[in-house]
């Protein structure tokens, strides 16, 4: 009787608290590698192939944790991809309040797995085999029913514990903090078309989600970090199994390419162009923010300090991206500065040579020579130094 007391208590293992955390962050560390090698990377993003052993082992573990559905995970974020901050995005912060993504984003979740035009359009492509039809999601309860009962088993009364963060782990972490802070708070690389940003440069206690900014940049990327400081332990894990021949890389960040600068800009520099456009727009801002920085004291006696504020944080972004109640501060601040005026417009005429789908590549060859040459005629430090490292860059 006291042996089975002493099990009911301590389970199988009998090991100390210490022991039990440390296999708690263990196991909830290989169900967020699970979600951003298979679920995101693989599943959603094909940017890389798995080995079938591997892609299985990430099926059965997530299955066993979660209780996560492949079909409705990568449709669902196929789905934020491709509507991403706009009223169709299943967890916007911008769309449904940062308090509600943070709190609820599993509800969210939840709702939009039950929507069948979303699994119908973006569930192309998931497994659809005998196990996932009769078994992953036919009963998705019963792996977490199972993992509770393993745990109990384990560690007696404290597996109780273990069981509980396992299950609200993914959805915190993931429903809840890359949803949610990655679209709100964080600083940004690149001027992506939507809110994302890097929460942190050290992508490890989410597997390198952290880097979401970077992962909007370049959506089909299996490599999440690009700054020398940043690191994606996901892409460690990667690396790895390539190495060991469990997964093939298909992808990984462009890398912008300098060498002498060309006399006039031409169709190479197009192409460098379009193809790193978000570093270079990112270098872009980082002039604008510099001049702007140059304009402040001259602008504190021409324009509130309301349209100084917005220009800090919207004046280098897209303006279908500025909210309605800054755009009118920043047509104020526009109006008070012909350096940032001629800045914010030279920026959009840039943008437009890659959205321009009417314009042969002789014509945007020719646009983007002419920009140029108004660049480096501006008298405008920050316009000058992109134009020349603009015509020194390769595809």
């Amino acid at each position: 009787m006291t042996s089975l007391l002493d099990w009911a208590a301590n389970g199988l293992l009998s090991w100390s608290a210490w022991q039990i955390v440390l296999f708690t962050l263990g196991v909830t560390h290989i169900t967020m590698l699970s979600v951003t090698i298979f679920l995101h990377r693989h599943q959603a993003h094909r940017a890389l192939d798995l080995h079938p052993l591997a892609a299985h082992f990430f099926r059965f573990w997530l299955w066993l944790t979660t209780g996560q559905v492949t079909k409705e995970w990568a449709s669902i974020h196929r789905k934020h991809h491709a509507k991403c901050e706009q009223p169709e995005d299943p967890h916007s912060p911008h769309v449904y309040g940062i308090k509600t993504v943070l709190l609820q984003g599993y509800e969210l979740y939840r709702k939009e797995a039950g929507n069948k035009e979303t699994m119908a359009r973006y569930g192309h492509g998931t497994p659809n085999d005998w196990v996932e039809r009769n078994v992953y999601t036919r009963f998705s309860f019963v792996g977490v029913a199972l993992m509770l009962v393993i745990d109990l088993a384990l560690f007696g009364a404290a597996g109780l514990a273990v069981w509980a963060v396992q299950m609200v782990w993914t959805p915190v972490m993931a429903a809840g903090i890359v949803n949610g802070a990655a679209h709100y708070w964080g600083y940004r690389n690149f001027e992506a078309p939507d809110a994302s940003t890097n929460i942190s440069p050290w992508g490890i206690l989410i597997a390198g989600e952290e880097l979401h900014n970077n992962h909007h940049t370049y959506p089909t990327s299996a490599k999440l970090s690009v700054k020398p400081y940043e690191f994606d332990i996901g892409w460690v894990y990667i690396s790895l199994l390539q190495r060991l021949g469990l997964a093939k890389v298909k992808k990984t960040p462009p890398r912008l390419a300098l060498g002498a600068v060309r006399p006039v800009a031409d169709e190479q520099t197009l192409e460098a162009l379009i193809q790193n456009r978000y570093e270079l727009m990112a270098g872009y801002a980082r002039g604008m923010r510099l001049a702007f920085n140059l304009e402040v004291a001259a602008l504190k006696a021409r324009a509130d300090a309301a349209a100084i504020k917005a220009g800090r944080s919207w004046l280098h972004r897209d303006a279908e991206l500025v909210p309605a109640a800054v755009a009118a501060h920043l047509a104020a601040l526009r109006a008070a500065s012909p350096v940032l005026d001629k800045m914010v417009q030279m920026r959009e005429e840039l943008r437009q040579l890659w959205l321009n789908r009417s314009h042969t590549r002789e014509q945007l060859t020719a646009e983007l020579q002419a920009w140029c040459q108004r660049a480096e005629a501006s008298g405008i430090a920050a316009l000058q130094e992109f134009s020349l490292k603009l015509r020194a860059a390769h595809a």
